[in-house]
């Protein structure tokens, strides 16, 4: 009788990880990407997505380089992620400091996210072209503007409003969304320009209010946050008068060197999370922008985006020089 099996070929399992997986953060704890991948991590863990566990690491320092130098210099390690904000661009164009995108493996777009100019709930401003027409009849530096880093996507959009308004803000910056919100409630700060998620719990509260977003269309969320407003009830900046939109990545990334086989399990890893309820309601509650993407769509999106930062940069003069 003839022995089966012995020349059947044994079916290669796809890859998975074999131990803890780092999820590093390239900014402070308390903002919009802090806030996504600790969400991501407790998802991951209570459904099982992962055999292993996933541990998350802020790494901080130099406007998030220290992150994305970390992950760079992990080339082939598949047990690394970084979770990516605009900083992916706007760190090493402001810094100079020797990396790129492009030293890492792009994995996929979790979402896009939005940006908000608020104010204090107490400010006697409440529409955007009200603030703003006072920011240009004030002096220069006469209206505080908090936000997340130098250099990045807060002053990006804060030199643009200072080109809108022929008037120059005093930007105060700080490490993290959380802390920029906390010192508009505290009425230190004239405005901020915080991502919904960084602001909604003090909204809610009834310590700030929204004047616009800038995206070029209203937000699609129409639950009411508030007794009176939902995320869809606030304006876009252009129908404000205010011509400046501008949308940042929340993005996974792998270092560099790493398999197909290895990127496709984290692309699946992300699918399955995003059909979760638990993820489309925080999707809804941060009023995040749902787009996804991986593979080459992804890649070219994020090329487009450094194209575009290098541009906002320059005109800003915030290029390394």
């Amino acid at each position: 009788m003839a022995m089966l099996g012995l020349s059947t070929p044994i079916s290669v399992m796809a890859w998975e990880p074999t131990k803890p997986v780092e999820f590093i953060i390239p900014a402070g704890t308390g903002g919009g990407a802090d806030q996504m991948a600790r969400f991501a991590q407790g998802l991951v863990a209570k459904h099982n997505l992962m055999k292993q566990p996933m541990v998350v690491v802020n790494k901080s320092g130099g406007a998030g380089g220290e992150g994305f130098l970390y992950v760079k210099d992990s080339k082939g390690d598949p047990h690394k992620l970084i979770i990516t904000l605009s900083n992916l661009f706007t760190t090493p164009l402001a810094t100079g400091i020797p990396f790129n995108w492009k030293d890492l493996t792009p994995v996929s777009m979790l979402a896009l996210d939005e940006f908000v100019l608020w104010v204090n709930a107490d400010s006697p401003y409440k529409t955007a072209k009200d603030y703003l027409a006072a920011v240009k009849a004030g002096n220069d530096n006469q209206f505080k503007m908090a936000g997340t880093g130098s250099k990045q996507e807060d002053q990006i959009i804060t030199v643009a409003l200072d080109k809108f308004t022929g008037k120059k803000f005093t930007y105060v910056p700080f490490k993290g969304g959380g802390d920029v919100a906390v010192q508009l409630v505290g009425n230190h700060v004239d405005s901020t320009v915080n991502n919904p998620i960084e602001a909604v719990a003090h909204w809610r509260a009834g310590k700030l209010r929204p004047l616009c977003v800038f995206d070029n269309q209203r937000m699609p969320y129409n639950e009411k946050v508030t007794d009176t407003m939902s995320w869809h009830d606030i304006p876009t900046c252009k129908e404000s008068g205010v011509d400046v939109d501008y949308l940042m990545l929340r993005g996974v990334f792998m270092p560099g060197g790493v398999t197909q086989d290895q990127v496709s399990y984290y692309v699946n890893l992300f699918k399955k999370m995003r059909e979760l309820p638990e993820w489309k309601e925080f999707m809804e509650k941060g009023a995040f922008n749902q787009s996804f993407m991986s593979g080459k769509e992804y890649a070219d999106w994020v090329q487009k985006a450094e194209d575009t930062h290098k541009t906002l940069m320059k005109d800003a003069g915030f290029l390394a020089k």
